[in-house]
């Protein structure tokens, strides 16, 4: 039987990717198992998909002071010894990375087995993690045109990012019933990336009353992020987190807002739907999540307000812009050939293991 390993984590971005695989790589054969680490979210994803596995020690490298920097890369070198172990009992046919400081040690260890590694990149401009592994790695897949300079010519792969099957699968009616709105109003959706966001929020109801003259909305605004007094509104719904029926979720909704985050986009593209994306602004983040909007904005996917220009009126008339020009972004995104991460990936992993 071909043995596949794959690891990542830290964040939801470094799992779903490795989830959406999983279905391919069980109907060509392969046994799988993951690494991770000992109790990051990709245990309990992983664990919840009836996936084998092994938790490691991990450590975070940091560009900047922090009294972890003297720690951290003891717990590296441990969980570098800890993969070695794995990989050499395991013996597995390849291994594939979706990133993370835990995903470190798994690809130095595979280095040194000899093991052929392929990574994922979701960012345009690869995270410290990937930079480390790259030299390891047989082939890099990425989302982004922009992101092949980055990468070694010999092992740039455009592949777009993999999806979760389930998501292609959902049901408009089915989202309006969990949702109780009416099938004769055009529906938003709003996500704020896995933990929300308050910025995004704040916005969101700051125009709230404007918006449900014309439109119904779904916010998915995060932990603890409910507003009490919203409660009971006619045409808004909001929602903490969302698991299994956001499928259905977005196959109700007419256009979403959502964050920049690689994988979250990636996801609107193959689901079609026309978008606004307000990235994470680049005094919060490295700005990735500023670039990866700029480009799917430069093809045409996608409408763009960051953040610094949030305001009320700004807000409104980018809403209004995409829904009333949505049948542009959707013929757009009907373009591309980055839809097919999934199958594209599966080929680099068989050519990996081949004789």
């Amino acid at each position: 039987m071909k043995k596949i390993i794959l690891t990542g984590g830290g964040t939801a971005g470094h799992v779903t990717p490795n989830l959406a695989l999983l279905p391919a790589l069980k109907e060509h054969g392969f046994d799988i198992r993951y690494i991770g680490s000992y109790q990051g979210i990709e245990k309990k994803l992983i664990e919840g998909a009836g996936i084998p596995y092994e938790g490691i020690s991990s450590g975070k490298l940091r560009r900047y002071f922090d009294i972890k920097n003297f720690s951290d890369p003891f717990r590296v070198i441990k969980g570098y010894q800890e993969a070695r172990k794995i990989l050499k009992a395991y013996k597995p046919d390849v291994l594939f990375s979706k990133g993370g400081f835990v995903a470190v040690p798994v690809v130095l260890a595979a280095r040194h087995y000899k093991i052929p590694t392929i990574i994922h990149e979701s960012d345009i401009t690869p995270g410290l993690a990937n930079k480390i592994c790259i030299p390891s790695a047989a082939k890099v897949c990425c989302n982004f045109p922009e992101t092949i300079p980055y990468l070694p010519e010999d092992k740039a792969v455009l592949s777009g990012s993999p999806i979760r099957e389930e998501l292609l699968k959902g049901d408009r009616l089915s989202g309006l019933q969990y949702t109780h709105l009416s099938p004769d109003l055009p529906v938003i959706l709003i996500i704020g990336g896995s933990l929300g966001s308050v910025r995004v929020n704040t916005a969101v109801r700051s125009i709230l009353p404007k918006l449900l003259e014309s439109f119904q909305i779904i916010h998915i605004c995060g932990k603890e992020h409910l507003d009490d007094s919203l409660i009971g509104l006619p045409g808004y719904v909001q929602y903490e987190y969302v698991d299994k029926p956001l499928k259905h979720l977005f196959a109700a909704a007419d256009m979403v807002i959502s964050r920049a985050g690689a994988n979250s986009i990636c996801e609107l593209l193959a689901l079609r739907k026309p978008h606004l994306l307000i990235p994470l602004s680049a005094a919060a983040s490295r700005g990735d999540q500023i670039l990866n909007a700029k480009s799917f904005q430069k093809q045409g996917f996608s409408e763009v307000l960051e953040e610094e220009a949030l305001d009320d009126e700004s807000f409104l008339h980018a809403i209004q812009k995409v829904y009333h020009q949505r049948e542009n972004y959707i013929h757009a995104m009907e373009q591309t050939h980055l839809n097919n991460a999934v199958e594209t990936i599966l080929n680099l992993i068989e050519e990996c293991i081949k004789p």
